[in-house]
């Protein structure tokens, strides 16, 4: 059966305690990254980075599953492999970003919809010719004064579910990412709530579209409050919330849940992370990390090829804690070799 091919994709991207690498920054993200360090962000120092990446003597032990963008899926490696193909022969799960960005929700201010929709059977069977084995779509919802509505939740629902759709007829496995933004002043309760509405939905729209659950990943944000929050949860009290929201409305046979960082620093999402382990679920609760993974390596690098072999080693090193984390193995003091 198609769904189990797709499942086994989804469940090797998991499995072992390993992650995903979210390397599917824009053109526009990765500039502003390039920026804090100095860099010229141009096709060829965005493939030089990514290459560094990928070429990482060992991340495979770590790394399950890297997203690519539509520019690095195209690229290729120093002696000419391209990157999906490189990933794959190293063991690691090639994926895609599918998605054309959120945009400005007709009639409700401050709120979002996800687009891309239109031409997306066409870009999957590209992708698939690519290398791509897996797909991502983001969905934001901003919390703030009287929003999210019920018809942002149901926009951007729907909207997972036909690209999800579409991906399962591609053989795609698609990554379901509805991120509920810490951006705001909310408590870490009205969070919960607000995350509990939006896997509510994602889910009744995801039945309704005769989507395969476990040809499925779920990509979530963690129940964190806002960053204007005075009060800032412990990681117990932010696994404590997490794990009984996704109990609650996230269907056992999901073969793996990947946590978005959110804009966690790097400390926070592998200590959390590790928190949410320790409680555990029906499902592996792994990471989908971005700046998380990347942060500390991009600056090692600072744009010198010279610092490739530093940066290798913080990347993973980084991509090595978060495995523990997964594994509920994790403590601050495996941290200190990298502060030394």
């Amino acid at each position: 059966m198609a769904w189990q091919k797709m499942y086994d994709t989804a469940s090797a991207i998991v499995a072992d305690h390993r992650g995903i690498l979210a390397a599917d920054e824009s053109t526009g993200t990765i500039k502003k990254r390039f920026d804090s360090i100095g860099v010229e962000s141009t096709e060829e120092t965005r493939g030089f980075y990514r290459n560094l990446l990928f070429t990482t003597p060992g991340m495979e032990d770590f790394i399950g599953g890297v997203i690519l963008y539509d520019e690095t899926i195209r690229q290729a490696s120093d002696d000419g492999t391209p990157f999906a193909g490189l990933l794959s022969s190293k063991g690691v799960v090639p994926g895609i970003k599918v998605d054309t960005g959120a945009h400005d929700l007709a009639g409700r201010p401050g709120e979002k919809v996800t687009e891309g929709l239109d031409g997306l059977r066409g870009r999957l069977a590209e992708y698939v010719e690519l290398g791509a084995r897996f797909a991502k779509w983001r969905a934001v919802i901003t919390i703030g004064e009287g929003i999210p509505t019920d018809p942002c939740i149901d926009a951007n629902a729907h909207a997972l579910a036909r690209y999800a759709a579409l991906c399962q007829e591609a053989g795609l496995v698609p990554i379901v990412e509805p991120e509920v933004l810490m951006d705001g002043d909310n408590t870490i309760e009205t969070c919960e709530e607000v995350t509990g509405r939006t896997l509510r939905a994602v889910y009744r729209a995801l039945y309704e579209h005769d989507v395969h659950l476990r040809g499925t990943l779920l990509k979530p944000n963690m129940v964190i409050a806002g960053k204007g929050c005075p009060d800032q949860a412990s990681a117990e009290r932010i696994a404590e919330l997490t794990v009984h929201t996704l109990l609650r409305h996230v269907p056992a046979l999901v073969p793996g849940i990947v946590f978005l960082s959110g804009g966690q620093s790097e400390l926070d999402a592998t200590e959390n992370l590790n928190a949410i382990n320790l409680i555990g679920g029906p499902w592996p609760l792994s990471f989908s990390y971005g700046r998380a993974l990347q942060h500390s390596a991009l600056k090692a690098w600072a744009g010198e090829a010279g610092n490739t072999e530093a940066a290798r080693s913080v990347f993973a090193q980084r991509a090595r804690m978060n495995s523990l984390a997964v594994a509920g193995e994790w403590s601050a003091e495996l941290e200190e070799p990298v502060a030394a």
